[in-house]
């Protein structure tokens, strides 16, 4: 048989805990205060013992070599026997009379039990790291949780006989509320949180004091936290601080404000210049494009008056060689007069270079005018207008030209126009056939 058998020797004490809410409680037989009594420490043989699951006995009593402990978890229900001690090993060998009791201690911890114990940091002053002339008094409240889940390692920090549950949550107040009030204290400068918005920073303040203090609450009370709650950050907004950081905290927001609002403000008008300076050069570039190519379909439409003046300039030139012959010395043999041997051959030389130079242009103009023998497409029908310029009419031009009038603004949607069929002029943004070169063309930005 064990410590505690199945036989009752008699009317003995029933030690159990009947506490509806406890920590650690000191047994005493019922009908007796704790303290009062020698039966407390007085365990009678054939006593009952019974310990509910979540909870553990613990018999504290006194050897040669000091005082020992013996644990004892729930569920148990069982009765003292006193021919085998084998929990209270120490003490086998010890005479005891049939009736006599042994002295101990029982003491049962709650390993169930979840403790809540409220804690309350009363008003403190907070300083905002950017204005740190301004204190605001700051308080804070919430509650923490707590259980013993390692008993053993729980009674090498606490002297059960001491042990005093008020002093206990006590304790554990003030290191919750020391801790606390150091983190929201430093939150503002490390975690870089306006002062005046700490009240909405609970959460990311209760996370950060939760995990340390679990570890500290751990290594020196023993204890399991559970859960740190903190349900209020509430800052004095009627002192002076809070008022004079509130009034220069506004003065920044709107003076910050009001430089972001500038600085876009700028940066649009930057970027809206810069692209009305590329619409321009744009536009630019398509006018005189638009000239060009205006101008080199007058000079096709024209290539036979141009080629006179290509061939007159040739003679031009001609003339002017032979006349710098005879600067040159192309007088007689004797040093005065003409040399007729000499004008004649620069009169055959410059006309033997006009004549070269006349036939390559013309070659060249067929070149370009005129497809290879045996590849000449039919013509192409054209549509081509005449355009109303200064009441004068001009062209006629095809719709390849035209669109570049409109890109170069000389043709508009009121410039007047005529094509062979047509009874009168008319305006261009009215004729069908052009209506596509005004939508595909964008419009002249108006002149500043």
């Amino acid at each position: 048989m064990g410590l505690f058998g199945k036989k009752s020797s008699g009317l003995m004490d029933v030690i159990r805990c009947d506490e509806p809410s406890y920590l650690i409680w000191k047994w005493h037989p019922a009908g007796f205060e704790a303290g009062n009594s020698k039966r407390e420490n007085a365990i009678r043989w054939g006593s009952s013992l019974r310990v509910k699951a979540g909870e553990v006995a613990a018999f504290v009593y006194s050897q040669s070599d000091g005082t020992q402990v013996d644990f004892i978890e729930g569920p148990c229900d069982a009765i003292m026997d006193t021919l085998n001690l084998p929990v209270l090993s120490s003490i086998l060998g010890l005479a005891f009379g049939g009736g006599s009791p042994f002295q101990a201690e029982i003491y049962f911890i709650n390993l169930a039990k979840v403790i809540q114990i409220p804690f309350a940091v009363p008003f403190f002053d907070v300083y905002d790291p950017r204005f740190l002339d301004f204190g605001v008094p700051v308080a804070v409240r919430g509650k923490i949780s707590f259980n013993i889940t390692d008993y053993q390692e729980f009674l090498t920090l606490h002297r059960l006989r001491d042990f005093n549950l008020t002093e206990f949550q006590t304790q554990i107040r003030d290191a919750v509320s020391k801790y606390v009030k150091s983190v929201v204290a430093n939150t503002p400068a490390e975690k870089g949180i306006p002062l005046v918005q700490i009240e909405r920073q609970i959460a990311q303040i209760n996370e950060a004091v939760e995990e340390p203090i679990k570890n500290r609450l751990l290594n020196d009370f023993g204890v399991t936290v559970t859960g740190v709650d903190i349900s209020a950050i509430e800052v004095d907004k009627e002192s002076d601080g809070y008022r004079q950081l509130k009034s220069v905290t506004q003065d920044m927001s709107v003076a910050t404000v009001q430089a972001e609002t500038a600085a876009k403000i700028k940066n649009i008008q930057d970027m809206q210049h810069i692209n009305a300076e590329n619409v321009q050069e744009s536009l630019r570039v398509q006018r005189e494009e638009g000239q060009y190519a205006q101008h080199k379909q007058t000079q096709t439409g024209n290539f036979a008056a141009f080629q006179v003046e290509a061939q007159t300039q040739v003679g031009v030139a001609g003339a002017n060689a032979l006349g710098q012959m005879g600067a040159n010395g192309a007088g007689d043999m004797a040093g005065g007069g003409l040399n007729p041997a000499a004008m004649m051959a620069g009169m055959a030389i410059g006309g033997a270079m006009g004549q070269n130079i006349a036939g390559t242009m013309n070659k060249m103009m067929s070149g370009i005018n005129e497809p290879p023998a045996g590849m000449t497409p039919p013509p192409v029908p054209a549509v081509t207008y005449n355009v109303a310029v200064n009441d004068r009419a001009t062209g006629p031009f095809d719709v390849k030209t035209l669109t570049q009038m409109v890109l170069a603004g000389t043709l508009t949607l009121e410039t007047l126009v005529w094509k062979a069929g047509m009874a009168d002029w008319a305006k261009a943004g009215s004729v069908q056939e052009l209506k596509d070169i005004f939508s595909a063309t964008p419009p002249i930005p108006p002149k500043e």
